[in-house]
């Protein structure tokens, strides 16, 4: 077993795509295809089923990466201390679901590559729902979560930001131009929202329950896209986080309903196992997320 091995491994569980890990460890596809054959050919299991055109780590490749991680770890702890912070290099996994992918993250990743690009950076977008498993399999170094505070024994959690939902509609839906609303009025409403699971989606069904609404009709949606542009066209009433629709409010293509759900809050949060070792990059980004997250909130407050 060659240490070449276990880090194109380790790479491959990261990104789930021999094509995208070749590129990362600057290989050819066909020498990961062999290294990673020639492991599973040792240990006598196969590490990576193929589900259609899905790569899915088995049960004994999820076994062997919680192992071999804490063994890179010290690998990598045992070469920072040989190497300036200033010239950092090496692969740093980020994972989030697509929300703070697309409205949070390309900012801390613009700062972090401005100050450190000798390392490379894997992006996955991950369902929010699944996001602390991956850093329990050891597929993900830090992870970016919306979500209700969060307490965890086996994670470190640091909130960030908290974020406000809004219900979203056209300008020429009826009740664009009301004033004062009553959880009467949305009676027979159509409600564009996230799918089952999602922590907010959750918070939103609760929030009407309560109130014995139950004539409104849901459509869902996998991704705040499609929800903003239903809303847009006049289907129904969206429910987002506000970074979402900031472009399209202030271009006039949808409207916030005076409505807010109450006790409903919602974090960006921050996340890494608390037993891993967090190496000059991990740290670097940490700090990197920090330092923006910080101006946002300043912005927010402006």
């Amino acid at each position: 077993m060659e240490l070449r091995q276990l880090i194109t491994f380790r790479t491959v569980a990261s990104t789930l795509n021999f094509s995208r890990a070749a590129e990362v460890l600057n290989y050819v596809p066909s020498n990961v295809t062999m290294q990673i054959k020639a492991l599973e050919e040792e240990l006598g299991v196969r590490l990576f089923d193929r589900l259609g055109k899905q790569l899915v780590l088995t049960t004994a490749g999820k076994r062997f990466l919680t192992h071999i991680q804490s063994v890179l770890d010290k690998l990598d702890e045992a070469r920072s201390v040989v190497h300036d912070t200033e010239s950092l290099s090496g692969t740093l996994t980020i994972s989030a679901n697509e929300v703070l992918c697309a409205y949070r993250l390309p900012a801390v990743f613009q700062l972090f590559r401005s100050r450190y690009p000798k390392v490379r950076l894997i992006f996955r977008s991950v369902p929010n729902q699944q996001l602390k498993q991956t850093l329990f399999e050891g597929t993900a170094d830090v992870v970016f979560m919306l979500d209700e505070s969060i307490l965890s024994t086996g994670l470190t959690v640091e909130p960030l930001l908290e974020e406000t939902f809004r219900f979203f509609v056209s300008p020429d839906h009826h009740l664009a131009k009301r004033t004062v609303l009553q959880h009467e009025d949305f009676h027979e409403e159509v409600f564009l929202v996230n799918e089952k699971g999602c922590t907010y989606r959750t918070m939103f069904d609760r929030s009407f329950e309560k109130k014995g609404i139950d004539s409104i009709t849901y459509l869902e949606f996998q991704n705040a896209e499609a929800i903003k542009q239903c809303a847009i066209t006049g289907i129904g009433i969206a429910f987002l986080p506000e970074i979402t629709v900031e472009a399209e409010v202030k271009r006039g293509e949808l409207v916030a309903l005076p409505w807010q759900i109450p006790n409903l809050h919602v974090y960006t949060q921050m996340a890494w196992h608390k037993d891993k070792w967090l190496s000059p990059i991990i740290l670097s980004f940490i700090e990197a997320a920090r330092e923006v997250m910080a101006i946002e909130e300043e912005n927010k407050t402006v």
